[in-house]
C-alpha cells in the first residue's frame, strides 16, 4: 500500500471511529413499492463523509423519482440565487473555488512592484485595471476608437476584408470563424479552419423557427441591437435602422448554417481544400489576400467546416452594401466587448444575454465577473498559485489511481460485450490502452512572454490578450502538435476527453468536494469524481468518439457489423432522451445530447464496477444506513443536483449538448440493473425499465 492510499484509508477511517461514538440514531426509512434495504432498528447508525443526509427527500420513492428522493431537500433548500440563471454542485464548487482565487488576485494586486512579466505582475494588473471601475466609466467608448475609426473609414471591398482580417487577430466572431487546430485525419500536424459564424444569437434556430419563443427572442434581440447602438451615439431612429439591418444580415447566415445536430457528424464537417479551391468556393473573399492579412499566409491547405455557409457569405459580399457590412462589424466589436466596458453597456448586454435570455435576475459582483474574466484570459497563470493552495501532490496521486481502476474496469467491460466482434474489441483495447491522463494542471505552464498587461485599461487588456492569443495559435501553423497542452484551466470546475489528443483532462479544479473528498468512503468517491472520470473515458466511445481511431485520426476502426449493432444502441439512447419532458411543451433532443448521455450511462457503469473491485475483500459496512452500493448512486445524483430558472431549461434544451439535471441523474439509472437491487426497485416502478428497453453499451 503507497502512501496515498494509507492516508486515504486513515482519513476515511477517522470518520468512523468519530461517528462510532455518538449517539445512535433511528434508521433512515427508505420509501418504495418494493423491498428496500434497510437498517435494522438494532442496527448502530454510522455516521459517514460526503453525503449530507438533510438534502433527501424521504417521502419520495428512490424507484419513482431518483432526483427527488435523493436532492428533493437541497432543492427545495437551495433556489436559484438572483445573480444566477441556474444552482448546482457545479455552481457552489466554483463559489468555494473562487475564495481561493480572491485571495490570490488580492494578494498579486497588492504586489505592486512585481517584476514586468512575472505571474504576479500579470495576475495583479489585469484584475486591478478590470476592478478599476472610475477609470473604465471615464474612458466610455474610448478604447474601441481606434477599431472603430477603422471600420469608419471602410470604403469598398478590399478594405472592408482588410479590416475583417484585423477583426480575426482580436477574437471577433464575425461573419465567420477562424483557427489552427489539429488535423483529424493527421493528428500529428496542425491545420487551418474556417467555419460558420457571425451570429450575436445562441443558435441559428432562434433566427428560422416561428414559434411564439423563438419570435419573441429574435423581436427582442432587435431592440437590443438597437439599443447597443444608441450607446456607440447613433440617433433612436438611425439605432433601430442599424439593428434591423444586422438581423436581416445575420438571418440570412443562419439560414446557411448547419444545425447543431448536423456538425455532431466529424465527417459532415471535414472537407479540406487547398487555398485555390476555397477561393473557388467563394471568391469574392480573395483568400491569398485575406489570408496574409490575417498572419495565416502559411496555410496551404484548410478544413473547411459548412461549404454552403460560404457559397452564401460569398454571395453576401458581392451583394450587401459596404455601408451595411461597417454597421455589421461595429455591432460585432461591441458586441464582443461589451462586459468590460463602461456600466451602461455591461448593463445592456446583461439585460439581455443573462436577463432575458436565461432569467439571471441581478448581475454578479464586479470582483466576481473580473476573476472569471482573469481566469478566462490568462488563466494558467492564475492557476499556477492556485494549485499551490489547492492541489496537494497526495489528491493528484489519489486521482491518478482512480483513473488507472476506472480504466481497468472499462478494458473488462469491453473483454466482456456479448454484442461486438473480437476483431473490434482488440482495436477498441488498443485505443483505451492509448488514452493519455492529465490531473490537476499542466507539468509545462503557458509561457506568457510577449504578452503585456497593465493597469491602465481593461479593455486593452483583453484586446491585447486576444491577439496575443490569436498570434500564438496561428504560429502553430505548420508546426507538429503540443501534447502537453491542455485545453481548460487548473481552476475551471469540469473536465474533457479529446478525441484528436485520445485524451482525457481533470483540471484541480472539479478534484475537490463533492466530486472528491479524501475524508470520504469509497462509494462517494467512484459516485462522484469516479463517475466523471467514466464518463470522460466513454466519451472515446461514444457516437463521436468512436470514430477516432487510438491516435486522435479520423478513422473508423469497427467492422461493418459491429457498427450496426452500436448505431442500433445508440437509437435507444435517442428515443430514451427525447421522451425526457423538462417543461410543458419543451423536450430534450435526444440526437443533440446523444454524446453526454452515452457517455453518463457508460460513466456511471464502469464506475459501479471499479467501486465493487475497490470494496471487495474488505468489510465494508453502512454509512448513514446506506450501503456502499446505495451510497454510490447518491453520489452520482448529488454532484448533478441543479435548480434552473424555466428560460436557462429552454436555452439549455435548444443549445446544450447536455441533457437537463433531472434526466443525467434518473437517466443512466433507469437502465442499470444495479441500482434496481440496491433500492429494491422492480416492474410497476418508474425508475425500472424492462430488459427488452434498457441501454447497454459500454
Amino acid at each position: 500500500m503507497n502512501k496515498t492510499q494509507i492516508l486515504w484509508l486513515a482519513s476515511a477511517l477517522s470518520g468512523v471511529v468519530v461517528a462510532g461514538c455518538s449517539k445512535p440514531a433511528a434508521a433512515p426509512q427508505v420509501a418504495t413499492t418494493t423491498e428496500t434495504p434497510a437498517v435494522s432498528q438494532s442496527e448502530t447508525l454510522v455516521a459517514g463523509v460526503g453525503l449530507n443526509m438533510d438534502n433527501l427527500n424521504r417521502s419520495v420513492s428512490p424507484c419513482e423519482d431518483f432526483n427527488q428522493f435523493a436532492n428533493g431537500g437541497w432543492l427545495k433548500n437551495n433556489p436559484v440565487p438572483a445573480a444566477e440563471s441556474r444552482w448546482g454542485s457545479f455552481n457552489e464548487l466554483r463559489d468555494n473555488n473562487n475564495a481561493a482565487l480572491r485571495a490570490v488576485v488580492n494578494a498579486a494586486m497588492a504586489q505592486t512592484t512585481a517584476a514586468k512579466g512575472s505571474t504576479a505582475q500579470m495576475v495583479g494588473d489585469f484584475y486591478a485595471a478590470g476592478m478599476d471601475s472610475m477609470a473604465i466609466e471615464k474612458a466610455g467608448l474610448s478604447p474601441l476608437k481606434p477599431e472603430l475609426d477603422r471600420i469608419n473609414a471602410i470604403k469598398d471591398r478590399n478594405t472592408l476584408l482588410q479590416t475583417l482580417a484585423r477583426q480575426k487577430q482580436m477574437g471577433s466572431g464575425a461573419l465567420f470563424g477562424f483557427g489552427v487546430s489539429q488535423d483529424r485525419k493527421n493528428s500529428t500536424q496542425h491545420i487551418a479552419n474556417i467555419r460558420q459564424g457571425g451570429l450575436g444569437l445562441p443558435d441559428r434556430d432562434y433566427y428560422l423557427k416561428t414559434d411564439a419563443r423563438s419570435k419573441s427572442v429574435k423581436a427582442e434581440y432587435q431592440n437590443h441591437v438597437a439599443r447597443m447602438f444608441q450607446l456607440m451615439g447613433d440617433s433612436e431612429a438611425k439605432a433601430k435602422q442599424n439593428a434591423a439591418k444586422v438581423v436581416e444580415m445575420e438571418t440570412r447566415l443562419a439560414n446557411a448554417s448547419m444545425t447543431r445536430v448536423q456538425q455532431r457528424d466529424p465527417y459532415a464537417t471535414y472537407n479540406k481544400m487547398t487555398v485555390a479551391e476555397v477561393q473557388k468556393l467563394a471568391p469574392n473573399f480573395n483568400w491569398t489576400s485575406l489570408l496574409s492579412n490575417m498572419k495565416a499566409q502559411a496555410a496551404k491547405e484548410i478544413i473547411v467546416g459548412q461549404p454552403e455557409f460560404f457559397k452564401e457569405a460569398n454571395r453576401m459580399l458581392a451583394t450587401v452594401p459596404v455601408s451595411d457590412w461597417k454597421t455589421y462589424l461595429r455591432w460585432h466589436l461591441v458586441r464582443g466587448t461589451a462586459p468590460y466596458l463602461s456600466q451602461p453597456f455591461v448593463q445592456e448586454n446583461f439585460n439581455f444575454y443573462s436577463k432575458f435570455l436565461n432569467g439571471t435576475k441581478e448581475m454578479q459582483p464586479r470582483w466576481k465577473r473580473v476573476l472569471g474574466t482573469t481566469d478566462g484570459t490568462i488563466g494558467e497563470a492564475l492557476g499556477q498559485e492556485y494549485v499551490k493552495k489547492t492541489f496537494t501532490p497526495e489528491a493528484k496521486a489519489k486521482a491518478l489511481e482512480m483513473v488507472n481502476n476506472l480504466r481497468a474496469a472499462f478494458q473488462e467491460h469491453v473483454k466482456n460485450l456479448d454484442w461486438m466482434s473480437e476483431d473490434t474489441k482488440k482495436q477498441a483495447m488498443a485505443k483505451l490502452n492509448a488514452f493519455a491522463v492529465k490531473i490537476g494542471y499542466p507539468d509545462k505552464w503557458k509561457d506568457y512572454t510577449g504578452l503585456t498587461i497593465s493597469r491602465d485599461s481593461y479593455v486593452k487588456n483583453m484586446l491585447d490578450a486576444a491577439q496575443w492569443n490569436y498570434n500564438k495559435n496561428v504560429a502553430k501553423l505548420g508546426q507538429p502538435v503540443d501534447r502537453t497542452e491542455w485545453g481548460m484551466t487548473p481552476p475551471t470546475v469540469n473536465a474533457y476527453y479529446s478525441p484528436t489528443m485520445n485524451e482525457i483532462v481533470f483540471p484541480a479544479g472539479i478534484l475537490q468536494p463533492p466530486f472528491f473528498d479524501p475524508k470520504a468512503d469509497d462509494a462517494v468517491n467512484y459516485g462522484g469524481m469516479g463517475a466523471v472520470i467514466g464518463h470522460e473515458l466513454t466519451h472515446g466511445f461514444d457516437d463521436q468518439g468512436s470514430q477516432y481511431d487510438p491516435t486522435g485520426n479520423l478513422r473508423d476502426w469497427w467492422t461493418a457489423e459491429d457498427k450496426a449493432k452500436f448505431k442500433q444502441r445508440t437509437d435507444m439512447v435517442d428515443r430514451q432522451y427525447s421522451a425526457f419532458q423538462p417543461l410543458d411543451s419543451v423536450f430534450v433532443n435526444g440526437k443533440l445530447t446523444m454524446g453526454e448521455n452515452i457517455a453518463d450511462i457508460g460513466g456511471l457503469n464502469i464506475a459501479f464496477s471499479a467501486l465493487q473491485k475497490a470494496i471487495a475483500n474488505k468489510n465494508v459496512g453502512k454509512f448513514d444506513g446506506f450501503t456502499p452500493e446505495q451510497r454510490f448512486f447518491l453520489a452520482w445524483a448529488q454532484i448533478w443536483r441543479n435548480n434552473s430558472t424555466d428560460d436557462a431549461l429552454r436555452q439549455q434544451v435548444l443549445t446544450d449538448p447536455h441533457s437537463p439535471a433531472a434526466f443525467r441523474i434518473n437517466g443512466p439509472l433507469s437502465n442499470m440493473p444495479q441500482f434496481y437491487k440496491a433500492f429494491g426497485c422492480g416492474p410497476g416502478n418508474k425508475m425500472y425499465r424492462p430488459d427488452a428497453e434498457r441501454v447497454h453499451i459500454w
